[in-house]
C-alpha cells in the first residue's frame, strides 16, 4: 500500500510541474524561469546574511515574518526587472527563434543573468559587511561617486578571486538549469501569435506598475531588532526606493504640529542659552542675540583649527574605554584639554557630521544639506568667524567634489584646499579616499603659516580620511601593519598623525595663540538592533589650548554636534546674532539633550529617554539604559514628542523656505548695537523697579 505522505508529495510535485509546463509553453515563459532563479539567489543571499549576522539578530518568530516579506519583495523586484524584457519578447518576431544566433544569444543572456545576480549578491554582502543594512541611500551615493568607491573596493577586497568565484558560480548555476528541460521547452514554444504575446506583455507590465505603486518597503513592520527588519528587504528594491526617497518632505511624511506652535516651542527651548529675541525678527525664524557669557571679560580671538576625524568612535579613546591602546597621542593631551564626555554625533555619515558642526542644524530626513540644492549662503560657524575678520578654509585630503563638499563649503565662504589643489609631489601616500593624514596636516601647517604671515586670524575645518576602508596608511609609522590590521591600525595611524601635527605646530609662532579641536564626524559602527542605537552615536570632542585661552577640564553634560559651534563661541566669550539650533552647554539652563538620526528616523535623546520620529507620521518613545544600551517602549510623552517635532519641523521649514541664511558682518554689527540698547534698557528697568521696591 503506497505511503500517503509520498502520494501527497507526488501530487503536489505533479501539479507544480504541470503549472510550470503551461507557463513555459508560452512566449513569455522565460520570465518565469528568471523569476524562479531570482527568487533562489535572493533567498540564498538572505540566508547568507542571516548566518553572518547570527550574533546580532533576534532568533524569534519575527525572522519567519522577515523571510516571508522578503519573498514578496523578491518576487516584486523580479517582476519589475523583467518588465522591459516582457515588452522586448512581444516585439521579437517568431521567426527569430529559428535563428541559431538568436538562440545562442538567448542562452548567453541566461548565463549572464546568473552572473549579474551573483554579482549583486556579492555586492550586498560587501555592503552589509560595512553598514549592516541592505542597499540604501548610501549605495545611491556610491553609484554617483564611482571613482572613489571602485578604487576603495579594489584596494579593500581580492577582486580577481571574487570575480573568478562569480564566474564559476554562474557557470555552475546555468549548468544546473540546463539539466532541466525548461529552456529547451520554452524555445520550442516561443513562437506565438502577436495578439497573445502582447496580451502577456501587457499583463506583466501592468503587474509591475501595480507593484511599483502599491508596495513600499516602509510597510515592513518596525521589528524590535533592526537586523531582522533589514533581512526582510530586497537589496535591489531598496536601492531603487532610495533613489526615489533620497529627500523626504517633512510635512508629508512626519508628525507635525501647527507651524506657529513649533516655532514657539523651539524658541522656548533655545532661550535656555540666555539669548535675546531681536526686534523685527519674523515669527518664523530662529534669529536671536547670544550675549557673551562673561560680560566683563574681553573676547578671545585665537586661531581655531578643527580636526574632524573620520569614524572616530568614543570607544577608541582610553578616556572612554580604558582597555583601548589605540590613541596614545590623544590620551597624552587629554589632561591638558577640555574633554566633553557625553558628546553625540547627529548622524551616521561624514556629510551629516559636517552639516551639524558647521550649521548647528538637526539631521533633517533624507539627504544631508551638504548634498541638497540651495545650500549656499547659509548661517554657519564660518560666517560668524568671518564677521570677526577670520580667514576660513576647508582642508580635505581627498577630492572635495565627493559628497558635494567643495560646492557646499565654497558656497558658504570657505576657501577650499583639497587633493586636486596640491601638486602630486605634495602627496607621499594616498588611497582611494585621499592623501594620508600626515600629508593633510602638512598642507594645514602651510595654510596656517600663510594666514599668520598676513596677520589674519584663521579658522580651518580639517577633514581626515585615513580611518576608512581600505585602512591603508604609510608603513613604518606605527607598530601595526597597513591594511591587514584593519580598523585598529587606521585608528592608531590617525592618532599618530595628530601627534606629529601638534609637535610640528608647536614650533610655529602662531601655536600658542591657536585652539585645536579634535572631534569625530560619526562613529565607526553605525548599525544596531535598535532603529537609533544611541551608543553608536557617542563620539569624542576635545579642545586643546596650549596658550591657556580655554582651561582644561571635563564636561559631563549631554550634548550633540549641533551644540559644538555655540559652545566653542561661548568659550571664546563672543556675543553674536545667531540662528543656530544648538546652545552653549556650559552656560545654558534646562534639560540636556542630543539630536540624533539616520536618513529616515530622527530623534531626541534626553538622559534615560529617546523619542523617535519615523515616516508615515510614526512616533516611538523609549526608556534607555546607558549601561546595557537597552531600549524599552513607553507611552509617548506629549511634551517631549512636541519638543522633538519642533526641532525637525522648524529645521525643515527654514531650509525649504530659504530662511536659514547667513548674517553679514554689517548685520552682526547692527544687531549688536540693537542688543546693547535692549540690554541697557532692561537693566535700567530692573534697577528702577528694585529702587521703588526699596523705597
Amino acid at each position: 500500500m503506497p505511503d500517503p505522505l509520498q502520494l501527497s508529495a507526488s501530487r503536489v510535485g505533479f501539479r507544480l510541474q504541470s503549472w510550470l509546463s503551461r507557463r513555459l509553453s508560452r512566449r513569455h515563459g522565460v520570465l518565469w524561469i528568471f523569476l524562479t532563479v531570482f527568487a533562489v539567489v535572493s533567498l540564498a543571499t538572505r540566508v547568507g546574511l542571516l548566518v553572518v549576522s547570527a550574533k546580532s539578530v533576534t532568533w524569534d518568530i519575527s525572522l519567519l515574518g522577515a523571510f516571508s516579506l522578503g519573498l514578496v519583495f523578491d518576487a516584486a523586484t523580479a517582476v519589475l526587472i523583467a518588465a522591459p524584457l516582457a515588452i522586448f519578447l512581444a516585439v521579437l518576431p517568431g521567426r527569430a527563434f529559428a535563428s541559431r544566433w538568436v538562440r545562442g544569444g538567448l542562452h548567453l543572456a541566461l548565463a549572464g543573468t546568473f552572473a549579474l545576480l551573483l554579482f549583486g549578491a556579492v555586492a550586498e554582502f560587501l555592503f552589509w559587511d560595512e553598514f549592516s543594512v541592505r542597499f540604501n541611500f548610501i549605495a545611491v551615493d556610491y553609484l554617483v561617486y564611482t571613482t572613489e568607491v571602485l578604487a576603495n573596493i579594489r584596494e579593500s577586497y581580492p577582486l580577481p578571486a571574487i570575480f573568478a568565484g562569480i564566474a564559476v558560480g554562474a557557470f555552475a548555476g546555468y549548468a544546473l538549469l540546463r539539466r532541466t528541460d525548461w529552456v529547451d521547452r520554452w524555445l520550442a514554444h516561443a513562437p506565438e501569435s502577436m495578439g497573445r504575446r502582447w496580451l502577456s506583455a501587457g499583463a506583466w507590465t501592468a503587474s509591475a506598475m501595480a507593484l511599483a505603486v502599491g508596495l513600499d518597503s516602509n510597510q515592513i513592520p518596525a521589528f524590535a531588532n533592526t537586523f531582522n527588519r533589514e533581512l526582510g528587504k530586497n537589496g535591489l528594491w531598496s536601492l531603487f526606493a532610495a533613489f526615489r526617497n533620497n529627500e523626504l518632505d517633512y510635512r508629508e511624511f512626519y508628525a507635525v504640529i501647527p507651524t506657529e506652535d513649533a516655532f514657539a516651542k523651539l524658541r522656548s527651548e533655545l532661550s535656555a542659552d540666555r539669548s535675546l529675541p531681536l526686534p523685527g525678527t519674523p515669527a518664523h525664524d530662529t534669529l536671536r542675540w547670544v550675549p557673551a557669557p562673561r560680560p566683563g571679560d574681553p573676547e578671545l580671538r585665537p586661531n581655531v583649527i578643527q580636526i574632524t576625524v573620520e569614524s572616530l568612535s568614543a570607544e577608541f579613546l582610553s578616556t572612554f574605554n580604558p582597555a583601548s591602546r589605540l590613541t596614545p597621542e590623544l590620551q597624552a593631551i587629554s589632561p591638558q584639554s577640555l574633554v566633553f564626555t557625553q558628546f553625540y554625533a547627529t548622524g551616521t555619515r561624514t556629510d551629516r557630521g559636517m552639516e551639524a558642526l558647521t550649521l548647528s542644524l538637526p539631521p533633517t530626513p533624507g539627504r544631508s544639506l551638504i548634498k541638497r540644492p540651495r545650500n549656499a549662503d547659509l548661517f554657519t560657524l564660518g560666517s560668524v568667524f568671518r564677521s570677526r575678520g577670520y580667514d576660513t578654509a576647508f582642508i580635505y585630503g581627498g577630492y572635495g567634489y565627493f559628497d558635494n563638499m567643495n560646492a557646499f563649503f565654497g558656497g558658504n565662504g570657505y576657501r577650499v584646499v583639497d587633493r586636486a589643489s596640491v601638486a602630486d609631489s605634495d602627496i607621499t601616500f594616498a588611497n582611494a579616499w585621499g592623501a594620508c593624514d600626515g600629508d593633510l596636516y602638512r598642507w594645514t601647517l602651510r595654510e596656517a603659516d600663510a594666514a599668520a604671515a598676513k596677520g589674519q586670524p584663521f579658522h580651518f575645518f580639517v577633514m581626515t580620511t585615513s580611518n576608512h576602508r581600505p585602512f591603508t596608511y604609510p608603513e613604518g609609522k606605527i607598530d601595526l601593519p597597513s591594511k591587514v590590521s584593519g580598523r585598529d591600525g587606521a585608528v592608531k595611524y590617525t592618532d599618530y598623525a595628530i601627534g606629529e601635527f601638534l609637535r610640528a605646530a608647536a614650533t610655529k609662532p602662531w601655536y600658542r595663540n591657536t585652539v585645536f579641536v579634535i572631534v569625530a564626524d560619526h562613529c565607526a559602527a553605525v548599525a544596531g538592533q535598535a532603529a537609533l542605537p544611541v551608543q553608536h552615536y557617542h563620539i569624542p570632542l576635545m579642545i586643546f589650548s596650549p596658550g591657556g585661552q580655554i582651561a582644561p577640564g571635563q564636561v559631563n553634560d549631554l550634548m550633540s554636534q549641533v551644540d559644538y559651534a555655540p559652545t566653542l563661541l561661548g568659550l571664546l566669550n563672543w556675543s553674536y546674532a545667531s540662528r543656530f539650533f544648538g546652545w552653549d552647554v556650559l552656560h545654558a539652563s534646562g534639560d540636556r539633550r542630543a539630536l540624533i538620526g539616520n536618513y529616515q528616523r530622527v530623534g531626541l535623546y534626553e538622559p534615560g529617554v529617546l523619542t523617535v520620529l519615523r515616516p508615515r507620521r510614526g512616533v516611538d518613545h523609549y526608556g534607555y539604559d546607558p549601561s546595557t544600551f537597552a531600549l524599552t517602549p513607553r507611552t509617548p510623552d506629549t511634551d517631549q514628542v512636541q519638543e522633538t517635532i519642533s526641532y525637525y519641523q522648524v529645521a525643515s521649514h527654514l531650509y525649504r523656505e530659504g530662511l536659514y541664511r547667513s548674517i553679514s558682518t554689517e548685520e552682526q554689527a547692527q544687531y549688536g548695537a540693537t542688543a546693547t540698547v535692549r540690554r541697557t534698557a532692561h537693566a535700567e528697568s530692573r534697577f528702577a523697579s528694585s529702587h521703588r521696591a526699596a523705597r
